[in-house]
């Protein structure tokens, strides 16, 4: 029988002040570190059940150090094998080899004997922002680098939880808090240009029998509109597993989560416009209170006279680039606005695998 389920950051931060500390205390006294949960993992984002528990969770906690520290990681690593408890919490702090076969995941074993597989990293936090983002911390980012930051490993680096800072974790991922001023008009404004280019799309393909299409087109309308929600309320989006969890924590998710829901559900067109309308009309008005760009109509309007209801025919796109004045993110935005990494792909090993960001800068500068 498993133990009562904790969540993962509570677990965490307790593993780390009553198992770990006390042993770098003991064992490293002068050590600088911090100690943090951050990263993957479904408890980093708070949405972490009792199903979550069957691989790569459990105790663990992740220690930062100054470079000048680094030679001292295998030495900690072997202390907290050689002395962590085999439990905790009546969790077992010992974990399986990663799996080659199966992504790298670990799972929990129960031990009462021999070295702890603990999974306490260390590494410094250049080492960890390098990692997530194929970036050197020390440098500061171009436009072209925020666009090219998916937006999910930007969120695994303001996720989680400090529980211990000697070294300044807190302010170096506070550098990565949100985009600049232009590179957020900048995004803003291809997400009204999605909207704008398919809104029409999803009526016009009911029209002519073909629900299935329209469908479809209803759901990327729905999860742009969701994407802009995020944008307006300045908080970067989850890997999709958990999109629409988060969406519901935002200020608008109460009342658009019913709305976009029943557009999604929605057998026909007409009715799927009836419920996406509304949401369109709140866009409107939230594009309205941030005050970026001169007031614009709050109501949907005709497609050219035919029956389809549509909002972006009001300009929110080109109000929002008119309102740049950095000359890098200028040249970008005159280029075809295909937006962030996140705005024109979900493809999951794009999104995942940051050795492909270099690549994805080129797009940002024209030939």
């Amino acid at each position: 029988m498993k133990p009562k389920f904790i969540p993962g950051l509570q677990l965490c931060g307790d593993f780390y002040r009553q198992a770990v500390r006390p042993l770098l205390l003991e064992h490293f006294p002068n050590l600088a570190h911090s100690a943090a949960l951050l990263g993957e993992g479904s408890e980093v984002l708070g949405f972490d059940t009792a199903m979550s528990r069957d691989h790569h969770w459990g105790p663990r906690v992740m220690l930062f150090v100054q470079e000048k520290d680094l030679p001292q990681a295998a030495a900690i690593r072997a202390t907290l094998a050689q002395n962590l408890p085999y439990r905790f919490c009546g969790y077992s702090t010992h974990f399986s080899e990663p799996d080659p076969n199966d992504n790298g995941v670990q799972h929990l074993r129960e031990i009462d004997t021999g070295p702890i597989n603990h999974r306490v990293t260390i590494q410094s936090p250049r080492q960890f922002i390098s990692e997530q983002l194929a970036f050197d911390p020390a440098d500061t980012p171009s436009p072209a680098d925020w666009l090219s930051f998916p937006s999910q490993r930007l969120q695994t680096l303001l996720a989680g939880a400090i529980y211990h800072d000697d070294i300044g974790l807190a302010d170096l991922r506070a550098r990565f808090a949100w985009y600049p001023r232009d590179v957020w008009l900048y995004l803003l404004a291809a997400g009204w240009a999605r909207l704008a280019q398919e809104e029409h799309l999803m009526g016009r393909a009911g029209l002519v029998g073909d629900e299935v299409g329209s469908a479809l087109l209803g759901s990327r309308l729905v999860r742009d509109v969701m994407n802009l929600c995020f944008l307006m309320e300045k908080k970067y989006t989850p890997y999709p597993k958990w999109f629409g969890s988060a969406f519901k924590r935002l200020d608008c998710g109460p009342q658009l989560y019913p709305t976009l829901k029943n557009a999604l559900s929605a057998r026909t067109w007409r009715t799927r416009q009836k419920h996406l309308i509304p949401a369109y009309e709140f866009l409107a008005r939230k594009h309205n209170a941030l005050g970026l760009t001169a007031p614009l109509p709050e109501q949907t309007c005709l497609f050219w006279g035919r029956p389809f209801q549509v909002i972006g025919f009001h300009g929110f796109s080109g109000a929002l680039l008119a309102q740049i004045t950095d000359p890098q993110v200028k040249a970008i935005a005159a280029l075809p606005l295909i937006g962030s990494l996140d705005q024109f792909s979900d493809n999951t090993d794009l999104l995942s695998n940051p050795s492909w960001r270099e690549k994805i800068r080129e797009l940002y500068h024209a030939s």
